[in-house]
């Protein structure tokens, strides 16, 4: 796969297409594998990674890939390896080793890390709020894997794993979804709360060990051992279905008691928008998390929910720089991000 090709445009997942795409951005499954024989990636050398990486070109067609759409560690600069992080493609622990890549099939929603920290990370994203579609998808995968390769499994603990709580089903559900109603009427703590008293993580944008910007948070099972694939779908999806309903009616409060601070909250984040020559990633995000809660509310009516989209994905720093064609200080990131947003905010009225 060209880097050309990815960086003008947008994951497929990233458009509004599903159900409740107005709050949840998108649904993640994610099953671990390993091989049979082999050290875990940690623990294995250099060669044993490169075989690891060889099988996989070698059966990547019978699981539905393409070989050439291989993108190797080796072959990333900086930029590229940032762009793929910014993108849920490869995460930052996965950058900076050889030995390593990722299988991505065209359209991104579906994609094999290899030798991240288990020898398979097989990942399906799909736009808006449908875990079974995402799991579905990822099981279809596992399925034609399994057929060719044999993976590491205890019939006490079901697929082991290089950690212990991804032992069992190795499949981790993630929801990416939007709560400034929930933040606003200071609620989301108590939801973080009660998500972990159910057994749910909630994290960042980009999952274990990022912030929480934009209002964006990832909510995902804790453990997979000691449950079948299909129960932890339908536990994740029962448990977000509540937090969904829960920001609802945390907006539909915050309209009913302090509709004009709300509104003057959005507008004067479409103002900055509109006219600002200086953005951080933060500032934007942040700013932009007001707007997509206008549009929401019916406060807003443009930009659209895919043109927002598209401007988390494109003004992130590797893609920025990427698009550029050089390496810039966060100070010049800041003022072509602001131009690339005015231009795009320029027929948004307020």
């Amino acid at each position: 796969m060209m880097f050309e090709s990815i960086i003008r445009s947008i994951p497929d997942w990233m458009c509004p297409e599903g159900d409740e795409s107005d709050i949840v951005i998108s649904s993640r499954a994610r099953v671990a594998r390993n091989i049979t024989g082999y050290p875990f990636a940690h623990r294995a050398g250099v060669e044993k990674l490169a075989e690891i990486v060889d099988m996989v070109l070698d059966i990547s067609e019978s699981a539905g890939f393409d070989p050439a759409a291989f993108i190797r560690n080796e072959s990333l600069d900086a930029l590229h390896a940032s762009m793929l992080v910014e993108r849920h493609l490869i995460s930052p622990n996965h950058v900076a080793s050889d030995g390593r890549g990722v299988l991505v099939r065209q359209g991104e929603c579906s994609s094999i890390l290899v030798n991240e920290e288990d020898h398979f990370r097989v990942q399906s994203i799909c736009s808006g709020f449908n875990p079974l579609r995402a799991w579905e998808e990822v099981d279809s995968i596992d399925d034609r894997l399994a057929r060719v390769i044999p993976f590491s499994f205890s019939r006490q603990y079901g697929y082991l794993t290089a950690c212990p709580t991804n032992i069992g089903t190795g499949l981790r559900i993630s929801v990416l979804i939007h709560l400034p109603a929930l933040v606003l009427t200071n609620d989301i703590q108590r939801m973080i709360r009660s998500a972990a008293q159910i057994g749910l993580t909630v994290r960042g944008y980009y999952g274990e060990g990022s912030d929480v910007v934009g209002n964006l948070f990832q909510i995902s099972n804790r453990i997979s051992l000691g449950k079948t694939e299909r129960e932890i779908v339908e536990e994740i999806t029962q448990a977000v279905e509540r937090i969904i309903e829960y920001e609802k009616r945390a907006a539909e409060t915050l309209m009913r008691e302090a509709k004009s601070q709300v509104e003057d909250k959005i507008y004067r984040s479409v103002g900055i928008l509109k006219s600002a020559r200086v953005l951080s990633t933060g500032e934007f995000m942040n700013l932009s998390s007001a707007v997509r809660l206008g549009l929401f509310l019916d406060v807003l009516s443009r930009p659209d929910i895919y043109s927002l989209n598209e401007l988390v994905v494109l003004t992130q720093p590797g893609h920025l720089q990427t698009r550029q064609g050089q390496t810039l200080d966060s100070t010049d990131r800041d003022v072509i991000r602001a131009n690339i947003v005015r231009e795009r905010f320029i027929d948004v009225r307020i």
